[in-house]
């Protein structure tokens, strides 16, 4: 890791800035993929599942048979844990409810903001390096609570033409209606565009890859909304002169296993604490059986000193981090000092992998700095909220002369007409 110790401005954007891939012929990369998947539909979807599966399938639909069948391929253990996890989120989910209220703003003139569920949506789910099953439970929990009527779900294969059985075993539990065997840009073309086999969904979730990122992206440009902008994973963690070398040490590499292009900063106001931190780095990180990535990310990644608090704070929501750790005997103290975070993890039992798996949180997450003005994904992310009003005659009585005099000041001659006519019918 990179060290510094009151960096100044110019040295503070060098480190806020994430790492960059070159993506040069991304662009057309994914054009390519998408206009091939709009004019062959499935037949484009299976090719693209043999190039970079290795499977050619008869069948792009995961069965229901291979849905139920799932919950036998696993140990109890494992299921148990995927149960209390689905218990927390819901229930955190769940309570995020708000109720529609009616308002008079004035005389006769009645507001009010219904939520209504996104009808079709789309949650990619990661299945390579690693089976990405905690995210179902994050993105098909809210999406059933909040009523969507399909939930369609793409996750790649392996060889042997399967999805990874946690993956399923979620999917049925968290009661998500059609699982695709794809992964990569062409699943996310195919949700946006439809094929005989996946339907075109309203909008689209979950993370991936630079190539899932840019179709996300590329998607949106062709109408199909997304979650948010979202890149690498990253985790910022703070600490006071109370903070744990070790724990600190295990949740900067617990984010830089996530891969290459992840990036951990730790920030502190005591100095000496980065060396020992450091220290705990090298001696934990060789237990890890992804050591060989998590070397690569600490590579650039950063260790930042400070003097004062609030310029550690300030230095914190310039990054606005995806996890923020305040590793501190009193962290409450340090919450009215963050402005810019995706999801907060306060005190020394309060790992970033609870949020991750089954505290309750959401873990799809801003990154790249998108915290500054993007929430994570909760229960609002899977509803459109349409206004309502409704105005009685007294009410367009009163209200009436208002609307004329702006109307017509903005030279809008019809939108005064469609009041005038209505007060002199009256």
């Amino acid at each position: 890791m990179n060290q510094y110790h009151n960096p100044d401005s110019a040295t503070i954007q060098q480190i806020v800035r994430r790492p960059q891939m070159d993506t040069s012929t991304l662009a057309a990369i994914i054009g390519d993929v998408f206009d091939n998947i709009e004019k062959r539909k499935d037949e484009a979807l299976i090719e693209y599942t043999e190039r970079f599966d290795k499977i050619r399938l008869s069948s792009l639909q995961a069965t229901s048979a291979e849905l139920v069948g799932a919950e036998h391929a696993l140990p109890m253990a494992l299921k148990t844990a995927i149960q209390q996890a689905y218990k927390n989120i819901t229930l955190f989910h769940e309570r995020q409810r708000t109720e529609s209220i009616k308002i008079e703003t004035q005389p006769g003139v009645m507001c009010w903001q219904q939520a209504v569920p996104i009808d079709r949506v789309g949650l990619y789910i990661p299945g390579g390096s690693a089976p990405l099953f905690s995210t179902v439970l994050m993105l098909a929990i809210p999406a059933k609570l909040a009523g969507c009527s399909e939930i369609v779900l793409c996750s790649p294969p392996n060889m042997h033409g399967q999805i990874h059985p946690a993956i399923l075993y979620t999917a049925h539990l968290c009661g998500v209606t059609k699982v695709i065997k794809a992964g990569g840009a062409q699943a996310i073309a195919a949700m946006s565009i439809g094929t005989e086999s996946v339907p075109k969904v309203d909008k689209l979730f979950g993370p991936g890859n630079q190539y899932v990122t840019a179709a996300k992206q590329k998607a949106f440009e062709k109408g199909t909304a997304i979650d948010m902008p979202a890149g690498p994973s990253e985790v910022l963690v703070f600490a006071d002169n109370t903070g744990d070398p070790a724990f600190i040490a295990s949740d900067l590499l617990a984010q830089a296993e996530h891969g290459v292009d992840s990036q951990v900063i730790f920030a502190t106001t005591k100095l000496d604490l980065i060396e020992q931190v450091l220290a705990e780095i090298k001696q934990q990180e060789t237990q890890l059986p992804r050591q060989e990535m998590t070397s690569i990310a600490l590579e650039h990644s950063h260790a930042v000193s400070f003097d004062d608090v609030h310029t550690a704070f300030a230095f914190v929501n310039e990054y606005a981090p995806e996890h923020l750790i305040i590793s501190a005997d009193a962290p409450d103290q340090y919450v009215p000092l963050i402005k810019n975070a995706g999801s907060v993890f306060l005190g020394h039992y309060t790992p970033e992998s609870a949020g991750d798996y089954a505290s309750g949180t959401n873990h799809t997450l801003p990154t790249n700095g998108h915290a500054k003005a993007f929430s994570g994904v909760n229960l609002d992310a899977f509803f459109k909220k349409i206004t309502f009003q409704q105005i009685s005659d007294t009410g367009l009585d009163n209200l009436g002369p208002t609307i004329i005099q702006m109307a017509e000041a903005e030279q809008l001659q019809a939108h005064a007409n469609a009041v005038k006519i209505r007060l002199n019918r009256s």
